[in-house]
C-alpha cells in the first residue's frame, strides 16, 4: 500500500476538521451552562421538549406509541399515553445530565447521586469475597450517573472497567473519556477494550456492559414483551467463561436530577444462555412491575429493529437461535403473535387463492406475525375458515366509511403493510393504515410513491412467461422470505367416486374464455353415466340453463346463481372432477384437491394456471401458444372427453 501524503493525513485528524472541533465547542458551552441553570430551568426545558417529541414528533411519536401499544395491549390507551410521554421527558433530562456532568463537581454528583441499599450490600459482599462480577445495565436513562458510583459507595472501591462504544469524533470521545473517569472507573472502547475487561475479571474485579436487544446479526434470537429480537450474547459468554456474578444494574429516579443506582443479581447456572435469557425476563418484569423504571425505558429507541428491516422483514434471522429455550423457560409453546402484519388481498377469487401458498410461507417465516387479511367482504367467510391468517377483516362498502375503516386501522400499530394489489386505491388504504413499512411491486413506468419500499422486477422480467405466484414470490423474497409456497391442498379430503362432474361454463369478466354451450352439451352427453353439478353466478344462470335444457334434472344440477362462497366451495369438494374455464372457481377447486380440467382459450395458462399439486389437466385451443391466444371454439368436446375419462376411471 502507498503511504498516505503528509497533507492527507493531517485532513484526517479530528482537530483539523473544523465542523468536529466547533461540534466538541458546541458540546462543551452546553454543558457549561447546564451544570450552571437553575434546575427548575432545566426541568421546564426537558418537559417542554419531550412533550414536543411526544405529540409532534412524527416518526419518534409513532415510535413510542407503537412500542408501549405491542409490549403492553393489555393497558389501557391513558396508561401508555402517561408512561410514553414521561419517557421523553427523561430522555431529554438524561441529555442535560450527560451534558453536564463534565463540569459538575463530586459534592453536587453527591447530590444528585445515591446508592441502594442493596448496591451497597453487593459492593460489602465483594470486598469480603471477591468474584468475577459483571454489572448489566439495560437502556434506562440516567446511563451518565453511573460513572459518578465511587462517589457514593463505601471504599475502598474496587476495580470498576464500564465496556463503551466510542464517538466518532475522537476529541470529543477523550474529552466524555476523561471526564467520566475523573472518580476512579476505566472506560473501555468497544473496538480495542476487550482484553482488558478479560483482564479485570481475571482478577476478580467489576466490569459493567450494555445488554442490548438491538444486536443485530450478531446476537442470539430472544423474545422481549412477547417480540422477537436480536439480544447481545456478551455478558452471557463473559459469564460463562469467568464464572461471573451477574448484576442488573439500575438507576431509578427520585426526582429532577435524583437518582438512586439499584442492583438485583441475575441467578443462571453458569451457562450463556441462561444469562441472556435471564436479563432479558428481568427486564421485562421490573418493567411491569414500576411504573418510575418502565418510564425510565427508552420507549422512543427501536429494540426490535433488526426484526423490522425491510430486507429481512419476513424472515427471523440472527447468529444463534434461543427461541426454543426461551419459550421453555417461560412455560409456552409457540411464540406470542406480536408483530402485526396486514395483507391487502388481490380483488379476484383467483388471485385471493394463488396468493395462498405465499400467506402460508410468510407464516412459516414469521411465526411470531399476527397476520391480518384485508380482502372483499365475501371471500372473508372462506378465509377464515381455511385458518391461513389471525384475522380476516372485510372490506367495507364504498362510501365515506370506508376510508374511515383503514384509518381506523392505526389505532392497532400495523409494523407492516403488504399489498398484493397494484392499485393508488390500495396505496392509498395502506397509506391510511399507518404502517411505517407499506410493501408492493413497482412495475416500469408505474411509480407507487404512498408505498414505503417496492419491489422491481428485473430489466426484461416476462410475466407473460412467468407465473403469477412467482412474480409474488420473486416480491416476497425481495423482503425476507426464505420459506418456500406450501402449495399442497388446503384440505386433505379428496372428492368421492359417488360425487358429480363439476362444470363451471361462465366468465365474470371475459367471454372470450367461455367455451361454448353446445360443447358442454356435447361433453354431458359423451358421459352417459355420470351426473353433473352446473356452477356460476347469477349472471351465468342463461348459460347454465341452455346448457341443461332437456337433460334429465336428476342428472344435471343446475346451482348457477343459487350458492354463496361457502357454499359454492362446500359444493365444489363434493365434485369428483371440475371442468372449467379459466375462472376463479378453477383455482378454488385446484386449492380444495378437486382434480380440475382446465379449458385456456386467450388466457395465459403459464401466468394463470393452477397452483396446488392436486391433479390439474390444461387444454388448450389447437395452434394456441403456450401463453394463450387461441379460440376456445375450436377446443372440440372429443378433446376434453379423453382429458376427463381417465381421471372417472
Amino acid at each position: 500500500m502507498r503511504p498516505r501524503s503528509r497533507s492527507s493525513r493531517r485532513s484526517l485528524r479530528p482537530e483539523s476538521n473544523p465542523r468536529k472541533r466547533l461540534l466538541l465547542l458546541l458540546l462543551k458551552a452546553l454543558g457549561w451552562m447546564a451544570a450552571r441553570s437553575p434546575e427548575p430551568l432545566l426541568r421546564a426545558l426537558a418537559a417542554a421538549m419531550g412533550d414536543v417529541v411526544f405529540y409532534f414528533g412524527g416518526r419518534r411519536r409513532r415510535l413510542v406509541r407503537s412500542n408501549l401499544h405491542h409490549a403492553f395491549p393489555e393497558r389501557d390507551a391513558s396508561w401508555r399515553d402517561r408512561i410514553g410521554r414521561e419517557s421523553c421527558r427523561r430522555l431529554f433530562e438524561t441529555g442535560l445530565l450527560s451534558l453536564a456532568t463534565p463540569y459538575l463537581g463530586p459534592e453536587r454528583l453527591r447530590v444528585i447521586l445515591r446508592a441502594s441499599p442493596a448496591l451497597e450490600k453487593a459492593y460489602r459482599r465483594h470486598a469480603t469475597d471477591p468474584v468475577p462480577s459483571l454489572i448489566c445495565s439495560p437502556h434506562l436513562a440516567y446511563w451518565e450517573t453511573q460513572t459518578a458510583k465511587p462517589l457514593v459507595l463505601p471504599s475502598p472501591f474496587p476495580e470498576f472497567g464500564i465496556i463503551y462504544r466510542p464517538l466518532d469524533n475522537p476529541a470529543a470521545d477523550a474529552f466524555v473519556k476523561s471526564a467520566r473517569e475523573r472518580f476512579g472507573m476505566k472506560l473501555l472502547s468497544r473496538r480495542d477494550g476487550f482484553a482488558e475487561a478479560l483482564k479485570i475479571l481475571r482478577r476478580r474485579g467489576f466490569v459493567g456492559v450494555l445488554f442490548d436487544q438491538n444486536a443485530g446479526l450478531q446476537g442470539a434470537l430472544t423474545t422481549l414483551f412477547g417480540r422477537v429480537c436480536s439480544t447481545t450474547e456478551l455478558p452471557g459468554l463473559m459469564a460463562e467463561k469467568f464464572n461471573a456474578r451477574v448484576l442488573a444494574l439500575f438507576p431509578r429516579r427520585l426526582g429532577f436530577w435524583r437518582i438512586e443506582v439499584d442492583v438485583e443479581e441475575i441467578p443462571h447456572d453458569g451457562t450463556c444462555d441462561a444469562v441472556t435469557l435471564g436479563l432479558n425476563r428481568w427486564l421485562e418484569r421490573t418493567l411491569s412491575g414500576d411504573d418510575n423504571l418502565c418510564a425510565s425505558w427508552l420507549w422512543s429507541h427501536d429494540r426490535w429493529r433488526h426484526q423490522d428491516m425491510p430486507s429481512r422483514r419476513l424472515r427471523l434471522e440472527s447468529k444463534r437461535d434461543l427461541l426454543a429455550a426461551d419459550l421453555t423457560a417461560r412455560g409456552v409453546h409457540r411464540l406470542p403473535r406480536r408483530t402485526r402484519i396486514l395483507v391487502r388481498l388481490p380483488n379476484w377469487l383467483g388471485d385471493v387463492v394463488m396468493a395462498l401458498p405465499l400467506l402460508r410461507a410468510i407464516r412459516s417465516g414469521r411465526p411470531d406475525a399476527e397476520i391480518i387479511l384485508i380482502a372483499r367482504a365475501p371471500f372473508a367467510p372462506l378465509l377464515e375458515t381455511w385458518t391461513v391468517a389471525d384475522r380476516v377483516l372485510p372490506l367495507p362498502p364504498r362510501g365515506p366509511g370506508y376510508w374511515r375503516f383503514f384509518r381506523r386501522l392505526r389505532e392497532g400499530h400495523p409494523d407492516c403493510h403488504l399489498l398484493f394489489t397494484n392499485s393508488l386505491r390500495g396505496d392509498l388504504e395502506a397509506w391510511l393504515a399507518g404502517s411505517r413499512q407499506r410493501f408492493g411491486i413497482a412495475r416500469t413506468g408505474r411509480p407507487r410513491p404512498l408505498l414505503s419500499h417496492v419491489h422491481r422486477p428485473a430489466l426484461g422480467f416476462d410475466e407473460a412467461k412467468t407465473h403469477q405466484l412467482e412474480l409474488w414470490r420473486a416480491f416476497l423474497r425481495h423482503f425476507g422470505l426464505n420459506a418456500e409456497p406450501d402449495c399442497t391442498p388446503l384440505t386433505s379430503v379428496g372428492p368421492t367416486a359417488a360425487g358429480p362432474i363439476g362444470l363451471i361454463a361462465g366468465s365474470e369478466n371475459n367471454p372470450e374464455k367461455r367455451w361454448p354451450v353446445s360443447h358442454w352439451r356435447e361433453l354431458i352427453a359423451g358421459l352417459p353415466g355420470a351426473s353433473f353439478a352446473l356452477f356460476g353466478t347469477a349472471n351465468d344462470a342463461a348459460i347454465t340453463r341452455e346448457i341443461a335444457a332437456g337433460f334429465d334434472a336428476g342428472r344435471v344440477t343446475d346451482l348457477a346463481g343459487k350458492t354463496d362462497l361457502q357454499t359454492f366451495a362446500a359444493r365444489l369438494r363434493e365434485c369428483r372432477i371440475l371442468v372449467t374455464n379459466d375462472t376463479g372457481g378453477m383455482h378454488l377447486a385446484n386449492a380444495l384437491g378437486v382434480p380440475v380440467v382446465a379449458l385456456f382459450g386467450p388466457t395465459n395458462p403459464v401466468r394463470t394456471g393452477p397452483v396446488f399439486t392436486a391433479p390439474r389437466t390444461i387444454l388448450q385451443a389447437p395452434g394456441s401458444a403456450p401463453t394463450g391466444g387461441g379460440r376456445l371454439t375450436e377446443l372440440k368436446a372429443e378433446t376434453v372427453l379423453a382429458a376427463v375419462r381417465p381421471l372417472l376411471s
